[in-house]
């Protein structure tokens, strides 16, 4: 049976890469609508990229605009990696207009009054973004965590450095006290943070046989993420970027891809260079019981052969 997912977002590449995927599995995923936060690029622009991605699959699933600033601090968006509209491109070619409106409830809203109105633990909230949207679902609706079967977020590093401050990963940086009430809230998280998505890069050959396949929608992508690549191999020196909000959706679909270790995990919300940092039990060193299952090890392979295939079928 088909897992029923909220996927909250702020496309972003990557995010529009996770869209993609879930869209393109069927068979495993029910996508029920597409909440969308401010973070990437301001909200406008996330809004708007949501809207284009979902048109590109030739599909019309609900979008619901959703917070466009975190709980407590001014906004800080990553146009240095994504480019002025989030979703730039190799070629310069802009996706097309965007033929899916905007829904008129609050993305919010929309979280709670879904996860209420289905049966328990039938709902898995997927967050690739910023965590304001789920932070404030859960403090308006706080009986809605039980009834939750998972919350899966892209954000955080154990080991890792970050990559928008030496300490911190972007999502969480971008507004850590939605990110600590969420880690502290009690929901059952799983959490794909820079540990397992820095082993995911787009090598040359990756995005060469994505290139390859048929279909506007692979070469589509391929045209991103020749954009999204250049950030990071002119930063880092590596192969190519990590393909980070993908791994969030592949983990549903094909779990045995991935690794997972529960840990308990703090945010850092005191200003100062840790803001935003996860501070990660990795070896269980504190008496703390663990809050979240981390993700710790993935087959790169594996989960760019998914990618790749489930891609492929979109027309």
């Amino acid at each position: 049976m088909a897992k029923r997912i909220i996927l909250d977002c702020d496309p972003g590449h990557d995010d529009a890469v996770a869209i993609l995927l879930a869209l393109a599995s069927p068979q495993e995923i029910e996508l029920i609508g597409l909440t969308v936060v401010g973070g990437n690029v301001p909200l406008a622009s996330t809004l708007l990229n949501a809207r284009k991605v979902v048109t590109l699959a030739n599909r019309r699933d609900p979008v619901y605009a959703g917070c466009p600033r975190p709980m407590m601090r001014e906004i800080v968006t990553a146009e240095h990696v994504h480019g002025e509209t989030g979703l730039d491109s190799g070629s310069g070619q802009p996706l097309g207009d965007p033929e899916v409106p905007v829904q008129q409830q609050h993305a919010v809203n929309f979280i709670i009054d879904t996860v209420r109105s289905e049966p328990e633990q039938s709902i898995t909230l997927v967050a690739t973004g910023p965590l304001t949207n789920v932070a404030v679902a859960f403090a308006m609706a706080p009986d809605i965590i039980p009834r939750l079967n998972e919350l899966v977020v892209m954000g955080g590093a154990g080991f890792e450095p970050g990559n928008i401050t030496p300490a911190a990963e972007f999502n969480v940086y971008v507004d850590p006290h939605a990110a600590r009430a969420v880690f502290d809230s009690g929901v059952n998280l799983t959490m794909f943070g820079l540990d397992i998505t820095h082993q995911m890069l787009i090598t040359p050959p990756r995005l060469k046989a994505l290139a390859a396949q048929e279909g506007k929608v692979c070469a589509v992508v391929a045209d991103l993420l020749d954009f999204f690549n250049r950030y990071d191999i002119s930063k880092y020196g590596w192969e190519g970027a990590p393909l980070h909000d993908p791994c969030t959706i592949a983990y549903l679909i094909e779990p045995t891809i991935f690794e997972l270790s529960p840990m308990h995990v703090v945010v850092d919300t005191q200003e100062g260079p840790s803001l935003g940092r996860t501070v990660t039990d990795w070896w269980g060193a504190s008496d703390e019981q663990p809050n979240v299952t981390v993700a710790t090890k993935g087959d790169a392979d594996q989960f760019f052969s998914l990618i790749t295939q489930r891609l492929a079928t979109l027309h």
